[in-house]
């Protein structure tokens, strides 16, 4: 597999232990629901081992953000409704993790907003979360978009990313009002349609070739 010579040596070491080339680490915190869609990620990954050359672990692992294995991943996911609590270290970790090279994709499942913001605030107080558009690289990693796909009406208006750079690329992606997450869920769940679910499911690929290629 040509591409695994463009994995980082960390995401090698994984390889060499398990088999795949990735696992998908979900954040787990205080508060709110960082279990919401318990399936999401499993799908997202038996999508991304259909139609990419990645073999991606369909078992997502669970960790808080204050444990130091966070950073023998290349993906984390954050997902909720309303409340986030954090401690400092957990703030630190966090800190750490993204500042060394690591991704962390954060989506708003309704109510996330205000949370993740102060959040994200305090993990870099130093640096602004900058809007971007579909133009963006991220978001036509494998599969291209002319504009972000809005996947559950939450709010009013159009969906929005933010993010985070480091050394000139993104370490922290936010997504608004999209929900690409609900569209990697169960089709029992929501039943969205087969569209609206392949557009969620090539997003998700589009961002997991970003974290492990950027």
């Amino acid at each position: 597999m040509a591409i695994l010579r463009l994995i980082p040596i960390a995401i090698l070491f994984f390889i060499s232990l398990s088999g795949f080339d990735f696992a998908p680490v979900r954040i787990q915190y205080e508060g709110g629901d960082w279990y919401n869609d318990r399936e999401c990620l499993k799908i997202l990954a038996k999508y991304v081992n259909l139609h990419t050359d990645l073999i991606m672990d369909t078992n997502e692992v669970i960790l808080k953000m204050s444990d130091k294995r966070i950073h023998n991943y290349p993906f984390l996911f954050i997902t909720g409704h309303e409340k986030l609590k954090y401690s400092k270290n957990d703030v630190a970790n966090i800190r750490e993790y993204v500042s060394n090279g690591g991704f962390i994709y954060i989506d708003d499942d309704y109510g996330f907003n205000k949370d993740v913001r102060i959040f994200l605030k305090e993990v870099f107080p130093d640096r602004d979360m900058i809007r971007i558009s579909a133009n963006e690289k991220i978001f036509s990693t494998l599969y291209p978009f002319k504009k972000l796909p809005k996947i559950h009406e939450h709010y009013e208006g159009p969906p929005e990313a933010y993010a985070i750079y480091i050394n000139k690329e993104i370490g922290v992606l936010y997504t608004y009002n999209t929900n690409f997450s609900d569209g990697w869920a169960l089709y029992e769940t929501y039943k969205d349609s087969d569209e609206i679910r392949e557009q969620a499911l090539k997003m998700g690929v589009n961002i997991i070739y970003y974290a492990l290629f950027k």
